[in-house]
């Protein structure tokens, strides 16, 4: 019978492995801070971007952690299966944050995004430990469950902190419990597995030896570490409540009304007509903060300003809406790029403005609060 083999680890790249997994865990989930109130085409680029950074980092930590795995005997790794196991975790992870950020959030799709983390994370750390060579693992059955059931609730529980509401302070315990999760899964699985001696090596890709290994992390470790830093420059320089577009700066400092005839508009602007010194006039749709129903009309706020506007409010909702306005209460429609603030008050909410002293604040109705929370990312 096969000697087991005894091992330890080394404490500096166990502190390391740590390290990596708060880095990947703030530069996703702050990436994808306000995501909801982006076009469709950038925000499948950012979870995709984000899927890359959150899956790699999970495979970083891991393999920081083996890279400090002492064994008395030297082993190394299959290659194409040390790759598949990247793969799957950033696959995992991406589906997770397509269903966190493309369906409508509640506490079962919440649940299920952070099931499926934590099934990543357990699948890529046995993937890849059946990569190594010449020092079999063998894993013992209560191991593994006990390393799924942590794995499951501790993603979960990062997911509800980070998700649950969508502010810096959430954002930032969610990492803590995202690399928690990482971190726990992985050294409560090793407690759960046991090492052999093996002469016999089928790789099925090129050979990496632990020094190649350490390149490959580096490297991935490195580009973690700089996508962390320029996301903390967004994420702690904006006092916004989202990264929704800024107005233009210019037309901020110097709060216009609206331009006097019909504005050459972005393709994604819309023409909005207003009653001023006995013309009709127009402003740009982006210029516009908050929408309210006044009778059989509307008055828009725009800088200073507010302007009567001859649609109706179903109409002003119905033309603005491609534009990314949303409705918060039966009297008033909202562009979210100008909210500063979100409060909830017992059932209802109330948003404030930035830039628009016409308008301070908005109300929001009970039944539109799941709409502004997951517009506004929180």
């Amino acid at each position: 019978m096969a000697r087991v083999l005894e091992f330890t680890h080394n404490t500096w790249l166990v502190a390391a492995s740590f390290a990596v997994a708060l880095f990947a865990g703030f530069s996703g989930l702050s990436l994808l801070r306000g995501a909801s109130l982006m076009p469709i085409v950038q925000r499948k680029f950012l979870v995709a971007v984000a899927a890359i950074v959150l899956g790699g980092g999970i495979w970083s930590m891991h393999f920081v952690a083996m890279l400090g795995l002492q064994l008395p005997e030297l082993f190394y790794y299959d290659g194409l299966i040390t790759l598949m196991s990247a793969l799957v975790a950033i696959l995992m992870v991406g589906l997770a944050l397509l269903v966190l950020h493309f369906a409508r959030r509640t506490p079962v799709t919440i649940t299920a995004a952070g099931c499926i983390m934590g099934a990543g994370i357990v699948a890529m750390h046995y993937i890849g430990m059946l990569g190594m060579e010449m020092c079999g693992p063998v894993f013992r059955p209560l191991g593994v469950g006990v390393a799924l059931v942590a794995a499951l609730a501790l993603s979960s529980l990062a997911v509800w902190v980070a998700y649950g509401s969508r502010t810096r302070g959430h954002i930032l315990l969610g990492t803590l419990c995202f690399a928690a999760a990482v971190v726990s899964m992985h050294f409560i699985a090793m407690t759960g597995t046991q090492f052999y001696r093996s002469d016999v090596a089928s790789t099925a890709g090129p050979i990496l030896s632990n020094a190649v290994l350490a390149m490959l992390v580096t490297v991935s470790s490195f580009v973690i570490s700089g996508v962390s830093l320029l996301s903390g420059v967004s994420f702690f320089g904006s006092g916004a409540v989202s990264n929704a577009p800024e107005p233009d700066a210019e037309a901020a400092e110097s709060s216009p009304g609206p331009s006097a005839t019909l504005p050459e508009t972005s393709p994604t602007a819309l023409p909005v007509p207003y009653e001023r010194d006995g013309t009709t006039r127009f402003a740009e749709s982006a210029t516009i903060a908050a929408v309210r129903a006044e009778g059989h009309y509307t008055v828009l706020y725009t800088g200073k300003d507010k302007f009567l506007c001859p649609w109706s409010i179903s109409e002003a909702y119905s033309r603005l809406k491609p534009h990314r306005f949303i409705r918060v209460h039966r009297s008033y429609l909202i562009n979210p790029a100008y909210v500063s603030e979100f409060q909830r008050t017992k059932d209802t909410g109330v948003c404030f403005f930035k830039n628009t002293e016409s308008l301070a604040k908005a109300p929001v109705s009970r039944s539109r609060l799941a709409d502004v929370r997951e517009a506004l990312g929180v």
